[in-house]
């Protein structure tokens, strides 16, 4: 991660070198600066970092604020396949039951979906479900930017009754009889 963070400075001072300078002239401010970014951009990997700052410096002519990189970075998830939270919210509240066999464009959406509660999304206006939904996004994006692998679980399936064990007709009729019996029907 650090070695992420010395890499997008490097980039910075390539790409802005006079706006580099007269922001961070002393050492000891730079210093300064590069813990903060770290801290602030340590819930992303260090490739997405890269990315971010890739984006950051072609959409822009001046010296990215902190700001500025946590948007880049966020919006470099649509490179790696991840949708935004936006659209992940949209996908989980218009997903078909059963949701295990829903087709989701990331596992993400459904995750967040299952942990923010399926009844809140599709029976509470979005001011209450989205921001339990958005904890949960980015508890998974967390995750997924950490490196796991996001799936969706596999639905349960029923088994057969086995014959060995399943009672006949008869057996049914005479456990009724004893059941009805035993409780004075």
């Amino acid at each position: 991660m650090i070695e992420a963070i010395n890499q997008v400075f490097a980039l910075f001072r390539l790409n802005y070198h006079n706006q580099y300078y007269a922001a961070w002239s002393e050492s000891q401010q730079l210093g300064q600066v590069k813990r903060l970014w770290l801290e602030a951009l340590s819930d992303f990997s260090g490739e997405l970092i890269l990315m971010g700052a890739r984006r950051a410096i072609e959409a822009s002519d001046y010296l990215p604020t902190l700001n500025r990189m946590l948007e880049s970075c966020t919006d470099a998830l649509s490179e790696l396949g991840l949708p935004s939270a936006p659209s992940a919210y949209e996908e989980a509240c218009l997903a078909p039951s059963p949701k295990t066999d829903a087709m989701w464009s990331h596992p993400i959406a459904y995750l967040a979906g299952r942990d923010a509660g399926w009844y809140l999304l599709a029976n509470h206006p979005r001011h209450e479900a989205w921001p339990a939904f958005q904890k949960q996004y980015n508890h998974w994006l967390k995750r997924a930017l950490k490196g796991e692998t996001l799936t969706v679980p596999e639905r349960a399936q029923l088994t057969a009754p086995d014959e060995a064990t399943s009672m006949g007709l008869d057996d049914r009729k005479e456990a009724l009889m004893a059941l009805r019996k035993q409780l004075s029907l």
